[in-house]
């Protein structure tokens, strides 16, 4: 260990604006660690999406022993999206600490925004949104890209214009309600089998509902269409 590094970690005062580094030398570790991290993320995790990262600034009010390497990490149960942390602790000194640093990563790409306003319980269609960039991460609920997965969906409350539609604004639509009479299928090799019953909860195309049998059993299925339910096998 060299003579700089062992005065460094004995952590006298009159040493520790000469030993430690700057914030600033902190936050450019911080910020050159998510820039690596990002660049390492496979290309179909990225997709079309182009990354910006910014990083936030250190509580001035820390005092922090001097330290000769500072190490980034990501904390558990943390992602690099939006407005997020970072943490940075000391490995190598005589005090060692931990600190987070505020960071916000922008994932700028494709997606439908509203052209207009739209009311709750509005059907959309094609003819509702346009083509434009928007950050990602700026919400927690996904885009939708697709035009097939909010085409033909219901607004889950009202929406003003020049919003990215996401998997939050959105329902399916509602197939029947409960009470309402449907067709129960079950398909196997080989056999085919239906009977009548009624539903005892609202059923969604693509989501399970209950069906009260003939015969007072009740099932559990997913919802197909406008009648039909269809029990796995």
């Amino acid at each position: 260990m060299g003579f700089a590094r062992r005065l460094c970690q004995a952590g006298l005062p009159l040493l520790a604006a000469l030993c430690a580094p700057a914030w600033a030398q902190y936050e450019q570790i911080s910020q050159q660690w998510v820039d690596q991290a990002l660049a390492q993320l496979p290309a179909d995790a990225k997709g079309p999406l182009r990354m910006e990262v910014s990083v936030g600034a250190l509580d001035s009010r820390l005092k922090l022993a001097p330290c000769a390497q500072v190490e980034p990490y990501l904390p558990p149960n943390t992602r690099l999206w939006g407005r997020t942390r970072l943490g940075l602790r000391c490995v190598d000194g005589a005090t060692r600490w931990s600190v987070f640093l505020p960071i916000t990563v922008k994932a700028f790409g494709p997606a439908w925004m509203l052209r207009g306003p739209v009311a709750q319980g509005a059907v959309l269609t094609a003819d509702d949104a346009e083509q434009g960039e928007v950050d990602w991460a700026e919400d927690r609920s996904p885009v939708l890209a697709d035009p097939a997965l909010w085409v033909g969906q219901i607004a889950t409350r009202s929406y003003m214009p020049g919003q990215a539609i996401r998997q939050s604004m959105v329902r399916a639509p509602l197939a029947f309600q409960a009470g309402a009479q449907v067709r129960v299928v079950a398909q196997g090799s080989g056999f085919s089998i239906s009977s009548d019953g009624q539903a005892l909860t609202v059923g969604v195309v693509g989501q399970a509902a209950r069906v009260r049998m003939d015969n007072g059993r009740i099932l559990t299925g997913t919802v197909l269409d406008a009648r039909t339910v269809e029990l796995s096998m």
